[in-house]
């Protein structure tokens, strides 16, 4: 395959320069964990706007790079074999890693345990945060019954003291600064967002609120955290 000619999304949103890295994404927990990475490794790229509506991710330019419709999503036009696409934040996240060599650990046993932490929050932080902000700001929070709100409450509560006493006596969660921190404090940055940082008891959770902190004082995350920037409402 070539880039642009091969790749159908490019007709929606057309690369300004073919010869760099194209992302695809919007400034969610999930979008920025993918700016960051490529702000840190210093990794040439463009950046286009996807929206979470569906004239965006639903449009079939969008559907032929991704079609589980969710950013984000980038085309990297100078893999070793030919351009290629991939979706799934924390896919590109070890590509991207792996690619560079950068922020997956030097010997087996550290990449391990980016790795761990990496799916951690894939399957644990991001996925029960997202249903919590559902219930407590979203169209859940019209539901009545009291218990899917807890339900997610609880667990995320759960996660943070996981995550609280693994940080105690470290600056980050898996030795070095790694692809897991990318993923996992943008997560802990959204609880602003849901307004739920009261109601979790976020302030007392020591550890974990040091190391947002240590996060968002790094240059190439604040980069990351705007890019692309939010359309114009």
């Amino acid at each position: 395959m070539t880039f642009p000619d091969d790749f159908k999304i490019n007709e929606k949103w057309p690369a300004k320069d073919p010869s760099v890295l194209q992302l695809y994404s919007f400034p969610t927990p999930n979008g920025v964990k993918v700016s960051i990475a490529l702000e840190e490794m210093g990794i040439p790229y463009e950046a286009h706007t996807v929206t979470l509506a569906d004239a965006d991710v639903r449009s079939p330019e969008f559907l032929s790079l991704n079609p589980n419709n969710k950013i984000p999503a980038i085309i990297d036009p100078t893999a070793p074999d030919g351009p290629i696409g991939m979706f799934e934040s924390g896919a590109i996240l070890v590509y991207l890693a792996d690619k560079t060599g950068q922020f997956i650990g030097t010997n087996a046993a550290e990449r391990a345990e980016v790795m761990t932490w990496l799916m951690w929050q894939m399957g644990g932080l991001g996925p029960m945060f997202g249903q919590m902000g559902f219930f407590h700001k979203f169209a859940g929070s019209k539901i009545e019954d009291p218990r899917p709100k807890q339900r997610y409450l609880d667990e995320s509560k759960r996660l943070l003291t996981v995550l609280d006493g693994h940080l105690e006596g470290r600056d980050w969660v898996a030795g070095d600064y790694s692809t897991a921190d990318m993923a996992i404090a943008p997560w802990l940055r959204a609880l602003d967002f849901y307004g739920t940082k009261e109601l979790l008891g976020f302030d007392g959770f020591k550890n974990v609120s040091a190391y947002l902190d240590r996060f968002l004082t790094r240059d190439a995350v604040q980069r990351g955290l705007i890019i692309p920037p939010r359309e114009p409402a």
